[in-house]
C-alpha cells in the first residue's frame, strides 16, 4: 500500500497528482477508500476507490489505483486488483522495489498473471532508468528502502505494543541506525555531484536525497538547505519537497511552519498541526508549491482543520509557553 501522508512524504515522494486537479467529490471519495483500507475493511474499500473513479470517468490518481489494487488482493478479488495493476502499468509504473516487497499481494504471486505484470513493470523500470546513472540509482534505492521500511511498521507495533514499549525503542534504534549509514552516502553524493536530479537518479533516487536530509539533524538540515533551493530552481528537486524542509528547518529553529506539513503529538498521544504562521492563507501558499488543502493532508491523522479554533488555540500555547 502506498500510504498518502506517512511521516510527511509519501504524497510527495512519489509526484502523485495534486488532488486540486480532481473534484472534490472524487478527492473526499478516494480517501473514504483509504479509511476503509487502513481499518481493513478491503471489499468495502475496493468499491469505494471504484466509485471515485467511476466519479472521475473511470481514471484516478495512480496512488489511488494501486491501494485500490491492494484492497482488492486482500479481498481475495484478483480479476479487480489485476485490473487495477494493469492500469498501473500503462501509465508508466516503474516501483519495482515496492511492489516486490509489498504484502499486500501476497496473494496474487501464485497466479501466472503476477509474473506478466511483474515483467511489465520492469520493462517500465529498465526504460525509465536508461538514461540515468545506474549505479547511482542502485545505491538510492537501497537508501529509500532502508529509510521507508522501518518508519513503516510504526502504527503495526505501536497498536500492538504501546507508543513506550520496548519493540518500540528497538525500532527507533534500527531507524538511526540505518539513518546514520545512509546520511554519510547521501552526504557523498551531494558533495561530489551536488543535488542531483531525476534526470541523473529517477524519482525514487532524487525521493531519497530529500528524505535523508529531511530525517537528518538541523545542522546538516541548514548545510543543505540552500543547496536544495538552488535544485528546486533548476527543475532537479520537487517544490513540495523543499517545503517540508523549510518546515521542519523553521520549527528547529523556534519559528512557525509555513505550510502546515509539520505534524506534532501531545502527551495523550492525539495530533495536531505544530506552530504556523498565518493560518488563514496556509491553502493559498501549499497551492503554490503544489499540495493540496491543508484539511484534506491533516485528516490522515484525524485532525479537523479550523483556523479559526486553530489560532485561538495557538495563542493559548503560547500564553502558556511564554509564562514558563
Amino acid at each position: 500500500m502506498f500510504r498518502k501522508a506517512l511521516l510527511c512524504v509519501i504524497c510527495i515522494l512519489f509526484s502523485f497528482a495534486v488532488s486540486a486537479q480532481f473534484s472534490d467529490e472524487y478527492t473526499h471519495t478516494a480517501q473514504k477508500g483509504d479509511s476503509l483500507l487502513l481499518a481493513k475493511d478491503y471489499e468495502a474499500a475496493g468499491k469505494t476507490y471504484a466509485l471515485a473513479f467511476a466519479i472521475n470517468g473511470g481514471r484516478g490518481m495512480w496512488n489511488d489505483h494501486y491501494n485500490a489494487a491492494c484492497a482488492w488482493s486482500r479481498a481475495g478479488n484478483k480479476d479487480s486488483a489485476f485490473a487495477q495493476l494493469e492500469i498501473l502499468v500503462a501509465r508508466k509504473f516503474s516501483d519495482l522495489v515496492h511492489l516486490a516487497g509489498d504484502e499486500d499481494f501476497e496473494s496474487l504471486h501464485t497466479d501466472a498473471r503476477w509474473e506478466m505484470i511483474f515483467a511489465k513493470v520492469r520493462a517500465n523500470k529498465e526504460k525509465a532508468e536508461a538514461s540515468l546513472d545506474k549505479k547511482l540509482v542502485a545505491i538510492l534505492d537501497t537508501v529509500f528502502e532502508n529509510d521507508q521500511k522501518y518508519r513503516n511498521q510504526f502504527d503495526a507495533i505501536e497498536k500492538k505494543y504501546g507508543q513506550r514499549s520496548k519493540e518500540m525503542t528497538d525500532l527507533w534504534k534500527t531507524i538511526n541506525y540505518y539513518d546514520s549509514a545512509d546520511l554519510e552516502i547521501v552526504v557523498a553524493i551531494l558533495d561530489k555531484y551536488g543535488w542531483v536530479g531525476p534526470d541523473v537518479v529517477g524519482g525514487r533516487g532524487s525521493s531519497a536525497i530529500f528524505l535523508v536530509i529531511q530525517h537528518s539533524d538541523i545542522a546538516i538540515q541548514d548545510k543543505y538547505l540552500p543547496l536544495m533551493c538552488d535544485a528546486v530552481k533548476n527543475k532537479k528537486a520537487d517544490p513540495s519537497s523543499l517545503a517540508l524542509l523549510e518546515d521542519r528547518v523553521a520549527l528547529r529553529h523556534g519559528k512557525k511552519q509555513i505550510y502546515g506539513s509539520q505534524i506534532g503529538r501531545d502527551a495523550e498521544g492525539n495530533y495536531f498541526v505544530d506552530k504556523l504562521e498565518d493560518p488563514d492563507n496556509v491553502d493559498k501558499r501549499r497551492a503554490e508549491v503544489g499540495l493540496g488543502p491543508l484539511a484534506e493532508y491533516v485528516g490522515t491523522w484525524n485532525i479537523k482543520w479550523d483556523p479559526a479554533a486553530y489560532k485561538k488555540e495557538l495563542a493559548e500555547k503560547e500564553k502558556k509557553e511564554k509564562k514558563k
